[in-house]
């Protein structure tokens, strides 16, 4: 029963897709993580087959893919530019994974990820700081990953990790 309201929720989330509407302008230029960044951060969320994912400012879909592919994950992607959201939706077919990883053109403030079980970002000081209430409002369990930035001093992460310079930190929901 999860599963039907989970996919009919993105049915629901997806339909935008097919106009491909600007929404407004990013926040952030778009600069993907590393791979090596990527698969520390699945790994420091301990992602499992269970999870359900979500990606805030998805660009090409990598973090949504791999999560589907190394850990058997259900993953959405959250992406603002209509451009990115179809070559995401295009890298998921090419890596056999379209049936578990959906990519949606929203805008992450207005996107209802309350199911998720892990949220990673890779978004600017300023934007973290913003989603903290919708972050916080996760259920107990939740993971939340960013790559580069932290949330501010009102929230300190429980771990951090060096990825070859790169900074990732990890915060559960209580």
């Amino acid at each position: 029963m999860k599963f039907l309201r989970f996919a009919v929720a993105i049915a629901i989330l997806v339909a935008p897709l097919t106009a491909q509407k600007r929404l407004r302008a990013p926040d952030v230029k778009y600069v993907p993580s590393p791979q090596s960044v990527v698969d520390a951060m699945l790994e420091l969320a301990h992602v499992t087959a269970a999870d359900i994912v979500y990606d805030l400012g998805s660009g090409d879909g990598r973090i949504p893919i791999r999560a589907a592919q190394r850990y058997g994950a259900r993953a959405v992607g959250v992406e603002l530019e209509p451009r990115l959201v179809a070559e995401a939706s295009d890298n998921a077919k090419r890596a056999g994974v379209a049936g578990r990883v959906w990519f949606v053109n929203q805008d992450l403030f207005e996107t209802d990820f309350s199911d998720a079980t892990v949220v990673t970002l890779f978004l600017m000081p300023r934007l973290n700081q913003q989603l903290i209430p919708k972050l916080k409002a996760l259920r107990p369990g939740a993971r939340v990953v960013s790559h580069m930035w932290d949330m501010g001093p009102d929230w300190p992460p429980e771990q951090t990790q060096d990825v070859s310079g790169l900074m990732i930190y990890l915060w559960t929901i209580r």
